[in-house]
Parts: structure tokens; sequence; C-alpha cells
């Protein structure tokens, strides 16, 4: 089956301005997302679904592929959609966000093999053991609640399961797992996509603000991998400082 890397490229962006053309070792943060993804093995490689031509400018500037797509589209899934919709040939189609240069290789190859291992998914993410209390009560942290044969069950920014019994210090060291952190990567089958594009967003969706949700109120199947931690994205100053001394470190 082929496969493609879509990286959604979004120029605006709120909390750091225009945040994937700020650059750390000469090179944008976009540049380095697209770098790190460049080394997983996919047949079809990495194109930037971008919406704003300052992207295009700056993805070639780096010999990399740019498609322009919609300033309209609601969410990053919906921009893979539309660069899908623009593509022939591709079975698979992984989404790596703009924002995290630190992406392993690794985990897209194994969230794109889970995929192909499970020919009834529509969709396959990754999840990482959550192990400190506090992340579960941080909205910003997606939990996920997983089941029998890896599938997903639900998506929250709540602290969910939620533990009724029990001491949550000592819970969250358990060997297996019993509490996910949700890693925002995804693999899709092309006809999930042209599904997802025509479907409007769901209730689940809009109360959580978690496209994923979409798919499983619809009764989408999802699978998931163990990865060993989530990237570290870059949303803030902050982040980008942080990047930033990693990088040069």
């Amino acid at each position: 089956m082929r496969s493609q890397i879509v990286i959604p490229a979004r120029l605006r962006s709120t909390r750091l301005p225009e945040k994937l053309l700020r650059r750390v070792g000469g090179k944008s943060i976009l540049h380095h997302t697209h770098d790190a993804a460049s080394r997983a093995a996919v047949t079809d490689g990495v194109v930037c679904a971008v919406d704003d031509p300052k992207l295009i400018a700056e993805v070639e500037s780096f010999g990399g592929r740019a498609l322009l797509t919609s300033v309209a589209c609601a969410s990053g899934t919906d921009r893979v959609a539309e660069a899908a919709a623009a593509t022939t040939g591709v079975d698979l189609f992984v989404n790596v966000q703009g924002d995290e240069p630190e992406i392993e290789p690794a985990v897209i190859e194994a969230v794109l093999a889970q995929l192909a291992a499970n020919p009834d998914a529509a969709i396959a993410t990754a999840v990482t053991p959550i192990r400190d209390p506090r992340r579960l009560e941080d909205p910003a942290c997606v939990k996920a609640v997983v089941g029998a044969g890896g599938r997903a069950l639900y998506f929250s920014r709540a602290p969910v399961p939620h533990l009724r019994d029990g001491d949550l210090d000592g819970a969250v060291h358990e060997t297996p797992p019993r509490f996910f952190q949700h890693v925002g990567i995804y693999a899709y089958r092309r006809d999930f996509l042209v599904w997802f594009a025509a479907a409007p967003p769901s209730t689940l969706e809009q109360t959580e603000k978690l496209e994923q949700l979409r798919a499983l109120e619809a009764g989408k199947s999802i699978v998931v991998v163990e990865v060993a931690s989530a990237p570290l994205g870059i949303d803030t100053a902050a982040d980008l400082q942080a990047f930033e001394s990693r990088f040069s470190g």
C-alpha cells in the first residue's frame, strides 16, 4: 500500500504568531519538522499542506513539496483530507503536525504499521503512558481511554478514566499503564478522509474540541500504538526557547 506524510501547516497561530516560520539554527520550525518526517519510511515522501503563499515560499526554499489548501480548513484532518483529494495513487496518509520538529520517525512508522495491520480500522494513532498525576488535570494534555486489542474508546481533555477508589499517585505508576496521553499523530485510509471531509462536526467533537471524536461518534474504529513519549510541540515562546536550548545543546 502506498503511503504519504502530510504536514498540515497553518500560518496564523494565536499564542506564537507565525510560529512555523520562526527560525532555530538557521531553519524554520516547519523545515525542522519536514526534515524529521522525511526520515520515516514511506513510499511517497512528504508534502506540506499549507494555507498561505508565505508557507509555499518557505517550503520551496528548502526543496520540499507544498500544496496550497483552503484557509477555511477547521482542523489538521480537514487539511489532510483536502491534500488527499488532490493526490492520486496513495492509500494511506499520515498527519504530522507542523509544530513538532522533534517527531521521531519510528513513531510515524509505528502508527502507519498499526493501520496497515488492522484493515477494519479507519485511523491509527499513538498514546504514551501518563506518569504524572498533574498531567491528568491539564486540559491541554488530551487523555485516551484504550480498550482491548488497542482500540480507542474515547478521548477527552478531562481526567479519564476516573479513579473512583484507590491512590492516584500509585495508580499512575502501574504496569500495564492505566492512564494514557494521546499523541497527536494520525494515519488514515483514503476512504475515511473522503467521509470526514463530507461529515459535519459532531456533538462530542464540538464539546471537547477534538476532531478525532467525529470518527468515534460515527462508529469508526481507531487503533492505537503505545510509544515511549510524546514529542514536545511548539505552542508558546517558552516552548520555542526550550527547543532552541535542546537544539543548541
